[in-house]
């Protein structure tokens, strides 16, 4: 039986697919806690803001499964409103009111303003920049631009989050400066597509600007670079990785496939040759890179031929770190109209054959690493080990470094300077220096 709320209403945030979702919700907790509000992140709360993810099916299962729970525990009087934004309910509103009519109200990306109102809440305009980060104090995500103009046949992001919106420099420096002030050491650049940044504001590519403001941010340690674009990329940037200690010898750039028929097939604007080519170049320009890539099986027309081609290419690269994801057919994007033609058992088969062969790699490369002393980053306290990361590794996708919590203190948030004495697939194991 629902019990009569006394005093303030506790709001709970739930985040569910990628960090650009995680910047979202960090932006509105800080608006309603400005308001006065009290909110919390994925804890108990009279009203919950499910933030949906829509992107390929297994993640529009999850958001769908998430709503479902917190209905049901609406129904049962354990809270009080359930709101829905985000990707999903961006892209199927229509369906969602349809399906699922006890959510009490559902908003789409673009509808912080209209949904802060349902809160009780004003925009606050001012506060631009401002966010209560979720992730642990010492590394924070700095969304550069949002939407995406590129046509890649199997995405829906633009259907859900529009065109490609830069955000001024300045605007993302004052940003950095109060995540410093915080306590924040590390920034982790996402969107939609950085290889595009600047293009709209500034009618030039100026991620090598921004990283150069960044830079000269008090207080900022390491910058990384999320979801680089293949296509167009500017190799400037590249002689910024290189030359600049505070930006980590990393990239994430999604390459999705080699085969160049699919890569027509998915609009990537690129072929075999050149993928090569530029990967060529990261390698000449700053050796010491780590390049991180997803790929995706079972697009349409991939046959075992196809696929051998991708194997192989993955054999030949090493890449450090390596995602795969099977294809998912989404309504309304270009691909919709090819046939789905690899049944989901081979997409999954082919997913493992890749992450078999990947770990071979990784095992490879990490044996290479005994030895070494590496400066890392500490997240967090797991069992009896403090786990860090390097330069070359992003938390939560890549591999770990583990230091035996037994004879030794870190504090989470600290660098310091750690020996590789042993080394598995995806963990490396070392000691303080």
């Amino acid at each position: 039986m629902r019990t009569k709320s006394v005093g303030k209403k506790k709001i709970n945030i739930v985040t569910l697919g990628c960090s650009k979702n995680v910047y979202d919700s960090e932006v509105l907790m800080s608006q309603l806690k400005a308001n006065g509000k009290e909110v919390v992140h994925e804890d108990r709360g009279d009203i919950v803001v499910i933030n949906t993810c829509g992107f390929i099916d297994n993640a529009k299962e999850e958001s769908i499964n998430t709503i479902l729970d917190f209905v049901e525990a609406k129904n049962r009087g354990e809270v009080e409103k359930v709101f829905v934004t985000g990707c999903l309910s961006e892209r199927y509103k229509p369906d969602l009111i349809k399906e699922i009519p006890d959510v009490d109200q559902y908003f789409g990306t673009r509808d912080l303003p209209i949904l802060l109102k349902h809160l009780g809440a004003d925009y606050k305009h001012e506060l631009v920049g401002e966010r209560l980060t979720t992730t642990p104090k010492h590394y924070a995500y700095l969304k550069i631009s949002e939407g995406c103009d590129r046509p890649c046949s199997f995405c829906a992001i633009p259907l859900m989050r529009g065109g490609h919106v830069s955000t001024p420099i300045e605007k993302l420096v004052k940003e950095a400066q109060k995540l410093a002030k915080v306590g924040v050491k590390e920034l982790i650049l996402i969107a939609q597509d950085l290889t595009y940044y600047g293009l709209d504001i500034y009618k030039k590519r100026a991620l090598g600007e921004l990283l150069k403001e960044l830079v000269k941010v008090e207080g900022i340690e390491w910058i990384r670079l999320h979801y680089a674009f293949p296509s167009g990329f500017p190799e400037d940037v590249l002689d910024i990785i290189r030359e600049e200690p505070k930006v980590c010898n990393y990239i994430d750039i999604p390459l999705q496939h080699i085969n160049s028929d699919l890569l027509k097939s998915m609009k990537r604007g690129t072929t075999h040759e050149k993928t090569n080519a530029l990967l060529d170049k990261f390698r000449e320009k700053v050796p010491d890179m780590a390049i991180r890539t997803t790929l995706i099986v079972g697009y349409p027309g991939e046959t075992e031929e196809r696929f051998q081609e991708l194997k192989e290419w993955v054999r030949e690269q090493k890449f450090d770190r390596l995602g795969c994801f099977t294809y998912s057919h989404e309504e309304n994007t270009g691909a919709y109209v090819l046939e789905d033609d690899i049944p989901q058992e081979v997409k999954e088969a082919r997913v493992e054959e890749i992450m078999e062969l990947q770990s071979q790699i990784s095992w490879d490369k990490n044996q290479k690493r005994i030895g070494e002393v590496y400066k890392c980053v500490f997240d967090r306290k797991e069992g009896n080990y403090f786990v860090g990361r390097t330069e070359y590794d992003s938390p939560d996708v890549d591999n770990t470094v583990l230091v035996s919590a037994e004879n030794t203190y870190i504090s989470i948030g600290d660098f310091a300077n750690v020996k590789i004495t042993s080394a598995e697939e995806f963990d490396l194991y070392g000691e303080l220096v």
